[in-house]
């Protein structure tokens, strides 16, 4: 075939996504290179490649995220072209198998004792000391973060407006937290609707809350996240009640941590129960 060119079933796969779908430019762009190349590579149209032909193709693909991804844009195409009628057969290729790395997570004191090496004598200090109590306090992500303002925060509870997926959720918030908030509100200088600000007054950027996460702690503002899922989990909350609090569309997203959990009760026979401790029975 003409490299120059896309196949005509590739092509209409394309405006099937872009219009019917109305995926992304970026999305759509990432399709048509995943796929594009595979035709110019092995010289065929897409749809008249036999899968042993495809998987000798992607096997060159050693991370096993990178080639998921391509398997699943050949798979929506081959969906695609089955529901089109262009193919009698719909063909499904197998993923491959990724090994679940649980989360990494902070404890409370290895939290608290960041906290304790803050500055807290000027607004900087304390919008830090409270930005990372609030993160850990209340689970949510760093945009649900930045994006929050003063009339979120109603008594005791916070009231996620920007949620991912345009899901709003009100999550209570532990009362130091909000106090290390006033705190820092009370030492602006800025009368601004939102809550986290840069010492000019604008809005704190992903960037900045970064940062200050790994000044103090040396991970990523969603390690805090994280760390407050964990500390759900062995403390003994319901595995659902902690899916409503961050949000998961899923529980399946949320099950992760139930490994968090099963080590924590491992440990705790290991170190409590008599037997543990015997060679021989």
């Amino acid at each position: 075939m003409n490299t120059s060119q896309l196949s005509n079933e590739l092509e209409a796969f394309l405006e099937y996504i872009s219009v019917t779908r109305a995926l992304s430019k970026k999305s759509v762009e990432a399709y048509k290179n995943d796929l594009r190349s595979i035709e110019i590579q092995l010289q065929k149209s897409l749809i008249q490649l036999d899968t042993a032909s495809l998987l000798g193709f992607l096997s060159q693909y050693k991370n096993k995220r990178t080639l998921n991804r391509k398997l699943s844009s050949v798979n929506s195409f081959f969906d695609f072209c089955y529901k089109s009628n262009f193919s009698q057969k719909n063909s499904k290729l197998k993923f491959s198998k990724i090994p679940k790395l649980l989360p990494r997570f902070l404890s409370y004191k290895q939290i608290k004792d960041a906290l304790f090496l803050i500055d807290t004598s000027n607004f900087i200090g304390l919008r830090d000391y409270a930005l990372i109590l609030f993160l850990y306090a209340s689970g949510a992500r760093i945009s649900e973060c930045l994006a929050l303002s003063r009339e979120d925060i109603e008594g005791e509870w916070l009231h996620i407006r920007h949620a991912k997926g345009d899901k709003e959720r009100i999550v209570p918030i532990a009362k130091v937290a909000i106090e290390a908030i006033n705190a820092y509100l009370q030492a602006l200088q800025y009368e601004k609707d939102f809550v986290w600000v840069n010492y000019k007054g604008e809005p704190l950027s992903r960037i900045s809350a970064y940062k200050i996460t790994q000044k103090y702690l040396g991970v990523s503002p969603h390690v805090l996240r994280h760390s407050y899922a964990t500390s759900l989990i062995t403390g003994g909350a319901d595995l659902r009640v902690v899916q409503e609090l961050l949000g998961h569309a899923s529980l399946l997203t949320t099950q992760i941590y139930t490994h968090i959990q099963k080590q924590d009760l491992k440990e705790t026979v290991e170190v409590c129960h008599p037997m543990a401790w015997e060679q021989k029975v």
